[in-house]
């Protein structure tokens, strides 16, 4: 058992987050005190020094850095294992990057900063920057008075292994009840909207799947969206349909009749027996009809979304996923990490699985990038969770021309986000101060249901207010 010896105890939830990248919990306590007891036989983990600064927010954060360092030192010098992303364990690695040349850093100077400040080796230093300067490249500011809109759909055909969204059995009945709240809220949040003139920039449905509305609901969905909103400066429309036995010809007409431009199809593996073990109702071929179905409409651009490290995948079974979508002709793919999220069945199977495959995780995700990157793919948009496998990344590959707007301002963070629905997280952007409000819709369809109002409610009282001055 190792003592992780913290003398401030406002720093521990991010030392400890650190630690967890090197040790299991059962392995480690936190002590939070003055003094290590001299009689103590455990390994003892320091945080540093505290250091004589003023009150300034900078000087608190370089302490803070400074003690991430000296635990990252020790906890390598005590396990021999030295996380890739070195003591950065923020979502956003992109944003942090941006967020310094805004400050005047140059890139070479950032990417000095990110080896030599946070410990990031030179691989995941030169993708972060990649990232960044795709970002960079095609997207300025998001103009005035815009909005990115969120629409959830928290149904599904079965749920994951993985999974730990807000996400239940397609049940017909509680699917109509949903789908009326949810025109409810629309109808509420549009015409506030329209009051106080803010234009969506883009329309992203999520879930869940939305495509598990059969087509007359999700054509009604529609249609109620492209009434009640501006569509005039909508760069992008998106629906998910992640779940290829979920797409039909007859949706995706729905879709394409409506405006929808862009979809996400999103197989996770290409081998039959890993998807009966995480529990997907489809197979490769329902993967391949999907893509055909979608293309044969006339759906502009299509994302994939891939998973490495799943459940009894080796390095080759991977690559013949990934160069399996690659035949399909996706516009995007996307490789995720495995996740395993305290919600999930996967936590309950194995708390401990993350910990166990990181070595081969690594080699999933560098194949990947050496192949996408040769096929004309760019990263453009990634981010990081807890509890990853060998806490590595999630990133997105486009051809030029195909990112998704949404999923770039949902992780750049400079523009406020209205999210509709179960599960939704709307967030209030204040350009001033760079400030976000988080105004959290409930998770559970039912309770949704039943508190409407005050989820409309809340809006009111938190959203608006950038738009109000």
């Amino acid at each position: 058992m190792y003592q992780l010896y913290v003398k401030k105890e406002k720093h521990r939830y991010i030392l400890e987050e650190l630690v967890r990248e090197f040790l299991r919990p059962d392995e480690y306590e936190v002590v939070v005190q003055e003094e290590v007891r001299e009689d103590s036989s455990e390994d003892v983990i320091s945080s540093g020094e505290q250091r004589k600064k003023g009150p300034r927010q900078d000087a608190e954060k370089e302490e803070r850095d400074a003690e991430k360092r000296r635990v990252f030192d020790e906890l390598t010098a005590l396990t021999g294992y030295r996380p890739e992303w070195g003591t950065l364990t923020g979502v956003r690695p992109a944003k942090l990057a941006g967020e310094m040349m805004d400050a005047g850093y140059s890139e070479e100077e950032t990417a000095a900063a990110f080896r030599e400040r946070y410990y990031v080796n030179e691989e995941k230093t030169d993708l972060v920057l990649e990232t960044c300067r795709n970002q960079r490249f095609l997207t300025s500011q998001p103009a005035g008075r815009t909005a990115g809109i969120y629409i959830g759909i928290p149904f599904c055909p079965t749920r994951c292994l993985y999974c730990s969204f807000a996400s239940n059995p397609a049940d017909p009945d509680g699917m109509r009840r949903y789908l009326e709240a949810l025109l409810t809220e629309i109808d509420a949040v549009s015409e506030r909207m329209k009051e106080l003139q803010i234009r969506p920039e883009s329309i992203y449905f999520g879930g869940g799947t939305p495509t598990s509305l059969d087509a007359g609901m999700l054509e009604r969905l529609l249609a109620r969206v492209r009434e009640r909103f501006d569509m005039s400066g909508v760069k992008e429309f998106c629906v998910e349909a992640g779940r290829p036995d979920t797409v039909t010809e007859e949706k995706l007409l729905v879709m394409k009749e409506a405006g929808v431009d862009r979809i996400s199809i999103n197989p996770q593996t290409m081998n039959e027996k890993t998807l009966k073990i995480i529990g997907r109702s489809h197979s490769v071929e329902d993967v391949i009809d999907a893509f055909s179905l979608a293309q044969k409409c006339g759906i502009s651009k299509i994302n994939a979304d891939i998973i490495a490290g799943l459940p009894g995948e080796d390095a080759a079974m991977f690559r013949n996923t990934l160069q399996s979508v690659l035949a399909l002709a996706p516009d995007n793919v996307t490789v995720h990490t495995l996740a395993v999220k305290r919600a999930s069945r996967l936590k309950e199977e194995n708390e401990n699985y993350h910990y166990e495959n990181a070595a081969h995780v690594g080699e999933m995700v560098r194949d990947a990038r050496r192949v996408l990157t040769k096929k004309g793919y760019r990263p453009y948009y990634m981010y990081r969770q807890k509890h990853m496998a060998g806490n590595y990344e999630n990133v997105s590959y486009s051809l030029p021309g195909s990112e998704s707007v949404y999923n770039i301002r949902i992780m750049d963070e400079h523009q406020t986000i209205v999210a509709l629905g179960a599960g939704g997280i709307s967030k209030a952007y204040y350009p001033e101060n760079n400030r976000l409000v988080r105004v959290p819709n409930v998770s559970n369809y039912e309770i949704y249901i039943e508190r409407l109002g005050e989820m409309i409610g809340r809006k009111e009282e938190k959203l608006y207010g950038p738009f109000q001055r």
